[in-house]
């Protein structure tokens, strides 16, 4: 693991406020006294190993503790993309566990945040949280805060962008949105790949190329064109317990509608899920008639630059509230 000397001040991301660099600093102050110091929970003493393949049944076992989805695949996906630690107990039990997911060489998503709320309140997700944090130093970052999580993320110098809206259930049969004049859709295929990842990077703010194509890799999807040009697009895939409707990337309400319409139209009779960051309640709605009603909010918060875009292709759909 990556230390910080005592004497060092943390380097600050830029595009920091005054007041959340003041947390930033205040938050990493000491870490390598930190990280030197055992960590002790309920009187004992635990470690904080890196996460790799064999560590996949424990985070299992650490996800269904708190009551999320994720099975083996979706974590498997993870742990081929990102990188981070895992609390263990003196006899090998999950207490907790962090991660990071690299998007270039100076943006990272956060994720996999996962400690039960008594050990957080005993500093476990403090630590946890400081350890990737300091493996990222100098990064842009992102993450999606649950309402326990808020707190420590604040405290720790992140800010908050806006809700990310939790839409699932039992997709269902639907009215269809009405034809966009100009826009045709289509099933995506391989050669849609570098116009895909071009219209991402703008919606997500990076240049997530490794994370998009396992996406592709596992994903059916649609794209919509104007003109003959790919304008936007949307992928499905396996998750938790059914299926997940995103990356979704549209230029509004309508060109949202006409992707994930299909997809829906595939999930029926299906647990099918869809994150969105946009507040418009037409989307929403539209979403709540096909049986994908509002189940959950999270919130999105930064470190650095705020990157996600909010003009020209926005992001309408997450591929994972660990990946954005």
């Amino acid at each position: 693991m990556q230390g910080t000397s005592p004497t060092a001040a943390p380097a600050t991301p830029k595009g920091h406020t005054t007041a959340s660099a003041d947390r930033y600093g205040a938050f990493m102050a000491g870490a390598r006294l930190v990280e030197e110091a055992p960590l002790v929970l309920d009187a004992f003493e635990a470690v904080i190993v890196p996460t790799d393949v064999s560590k996949r049944p424990l985070l299992h076992e650490l996800t269904v503790s708190v009551f999320w989805p994720h099975r083996d695949h979706d974590l498997d996906l993870f742990l081929s993309l990102g990188q981070g630690y895992i609390a263990l107990d003196a006899i090998g039990r999950p207490l907790g566990s962090s991660m990071y997911f690299p998007m270039g060489d100076d943006f990272a998503m956060f994720g996999m945040m996962v400690t039960t709320p008594r050990l957080q309140a005993m500093g476990a997700g403090r630590r946890l949280l400081r350890e990737i944090m300091r493996d990222c130093e100098g990064r842009d970052l992102r993450l999606s805060a649950t309402r326990s999580g808020y707190r420590l993320y604040e405290a720790a110098g992140f800010d908050p962008v806006g809700t990310i809206w939790q839409q699932q259930g039992i997709a269902r049969p639907f009215r269809l949105p009405s034809p966009v004049a100009g826009l045709d859709l289509r099933p995506m295929n391989s050669a849609d790949r570098d116009v895909i990842h071009a219209l991402d990077a703008h919606a997500y703010g990076a240049a997530r190329t490794v994370v998009l194509d396992a996406l592709l890799g596992h994903s059916t999807g649609m794209v919509v064109e104007r003109g003959g040009a790919i304008c936007g697009y949307a992928l499905m895939r396996k998750f938790g317990k059914g299926m997940v409707i995103g990356p979704v990337v549209a230029e509004d309400d309508a060109m949202a509608m006409q992707l994930v319409a299909p997809l829906i139209q595939a999930c029926e009779g299906q647990f099918t899920r869809l994150d969105t960051p946009q507040q418009s309640e037409q989307f929403k709605a539209f979403l709540s008639a096909a049986g994908m009603g509002v189940f959950d909010t999270v919130t999105e918060m930064y470190i650095g630059k705020q990157r996600r875009a909010t003009e020209g292709p926005l992001m309408y759909g997450l591929a994972a509230h660990s990946l954005g």
